[in-house]
């Protein structure tokens, strides 16, 4: 019998400087406060190691920066979770970076600690997009950065860009396509921007956001048809250039996708650790506390008192999952992926066909030519990986 395994996510809220479009949990903080942190997240992840003691199938360190954190403060970290949980050999252990956040010395370092899988943010090869979008590097600084990183061992390494940014041509997108693909790296992720509350981009183009969804006329942004040209050309580029798409923003070389993110859309239990992190475990779904001061405190009680609770969590956030929960939720993030979602899977799962339950859907859908089956896998068509939101919400059930 297979031994059930778990996935580790490391949530490091620290950033050298907020980028323009980020709604992320990070912020600009001192080296005090980020000790301060470490400290209480080596607590976290005693508790949990503790608890939960599946062993890890993949480990990912986000943010924020993690980079930005001390190297020594890493360090510990990546300590204490060898001493707290089983890794399994060969796990999957990624560190997100930005260019201008790591040196020759400290990528050595992290490659020392056990990290095999490096996450570069680019976003952009044009100089006038990276500051418009407010990254904290140049285009010369990524690419002395990609070199380090192989130079200290990096075999397996993802680079990130952005589709759909503010007076974005199909010119300047291949730009950065080309820059990117002569690096061979093993992974892109290419994301659509999003216009997100609380952000400068927000107060900058959020009447062009509604434009834009709203299939109108926009000023700065592409227009609805233009951001599907954009995507439409940065997937046929890469597949010409051997990049697989496996999942709707991701991309890999034969054997490098991504193991910690495919485990969240197979639905892998997997725990958060951090501030404001999520966790997937038991059947339940629940976050961590989002002020770090809050976050700090939790850690001090944990010193002072034995307990079995959970003190990081947010309990309003706690939700105990439903089948009819669990079933779509398994549908949906199962149908991201190129490869779709498993029949047998599915039954092993739920003790039930899926036919028995989404028969009719499955009908229409293919119908409709946004999805298809074979050999034994439910998978959405080119055409309906493109109206997704669409073809996903027919596998609402009813309570």
């Amino acid at each position: 019998m297979k031994i059930k395994e778990q996935e580790l996510y490391v949530h490091i809220p620290f950033c050298m400087k907020k980028c323009n479009y980020c709604d992320f949990l990070s912020g600009v903080y001192d080296e005090k406060m980020r000790r301060t942190y470490t400290a209480a997240l080596v607590k976290e992840l005693e508790y949990l190691g503790k608890t939960y003691r599946h062993p890890l199938r993949s480990i990912y360190f986000g943010g924020g920066t993690p980079t930005w954190l001390e190297t020594d403060c890493i360090q510990l970290l990546m300590d204490t979770i060898y001493k707290w949980f089983q890794v399994v050999e060969g796990a999957e252990i990624t560190l997100e970076c930005n260019p201008g956040t790591v040196t020759k010395d400290s990528l050595r370092a992290f490659h020392m600690m056990g990290f095999n899988r490096l996450s570069i943010g680019l976003q952009s090869a044009n100089e006038e997009e990276l500051k418009l979008l407010g990254r904290v590097h140049d285009l010369n600084r990524f690419l002395h950065t990609f070199e380090l990183a192989r130079n200290a061992g990096f075999m397996n390494i993802n680079v990130d860009v952005m589709t759909g940014l503010p007076y974005q041509n199909p010119k300047k997108l291949q730009y950065t396509l080309d820059t990117v693909v002569r690096l061979h790296p093993e992974h892109i992720s290419a994301y659509s921007l999003i216009i997100e509350k609380g952000t400068p981009f927000y107060d900058d183009y959020q009447f062009d956001s509604v434009r834009q969804e709203a299939g109108m006329q926009t000023e700065a942004l592409p227009t609805e048809d233009q951001v599907y040209e954009l995507t439409k050309q940065t997937e046929h580029f890469l597949a010409e250039n051997g990049y697989r798409k496996y999942e709707i923003s991701n991309f890999a070389k034969p054997g490098y996708e991504g193991e910690h993110n495919s485990g969240y859309w197979r639905m892998v239990p997997y725990l958060g650790a951090g501030l404001g992190a999520s966790s997937y475990i038991d059947g339940m779904r629940f976050s961590n506390k989002t002020n770090i001061y809050d976050y700090i405190e939790a850690s001090k009680k944990y010193e002072e008192m034995e307990t079995s609770k959970h003190l990081w969590m947010d309990s309003d956030t706690l939700q105990e999952r439903t089948r009819n929960d669990e079933i779509e939720e398994f549908m949906f993030l199962g149908l991201r992926m190129t490869d779709g979602v498993s029949l047998f899977d599915f039954e092993e799962r739920f003790h039930t066909r899926m036919d028995l339950i989404y028969r009719n859907v499955i009908e229409e859908l293919r119908r409709e030519g946004l999805l298809d089956m074979y050999e034994g896998r439910v998978f959405l068509t080119e055409r309906g990986m493109d109206l997704s939101n669409y073809a996903m919400a027919k596998f609402l059930l009813e309570d």
